[in-house]
């Protein structure tokens, strides 16, 4: 019980709110530690290698991404506590998939 709380703790708190809409700032140390918690065969330097080449992409995205789904993103990031920038920018992706008139180029 206690360690499930402490993983909560550390998986909704490891992120910086976004000022001035940049991308918000996640502690990568802290969200690794908390996935080898859970996904022990998964090592901290490919967890944290993945999370900083989806850090960049999503420097890419975030701009360009309408403040109602990046707002929707985080917010259901934080909801079920798995703030990292995987995540988000793999709910970016979907959700701009997902949009009416978007198609997938070949």
């Amino acid at each position: 019980m206690i360690r499930t709380s402490v993983l909560l703790a550390v998986l909704l708190f490891p992120f910086t709110p976004a000022a001035f809409a940049g991308a918000p700032e996640i502690n990568v140390e802290a969200v690794c530690k908390a996935r080898s918690a859970l996904q022990p065969p998964f090592p901290d330097q490919d967890c944290a290698r993945d999370e900083e080449a989806a850090k960049r992409q999503l420097g890419t995205l975030w701009e360009s991404t309408s403040a109602s789904i990046r707002k929707r993103c985080e917010s259901d990031a934080r909801s079920l506590g798995t703030m990292s920038y995987l995540d988000l920018t793999a709910c970016i992706e979907i959700t701009e998939d997902s949009k009416p008139g978007s198609q997938d180029k070949p």
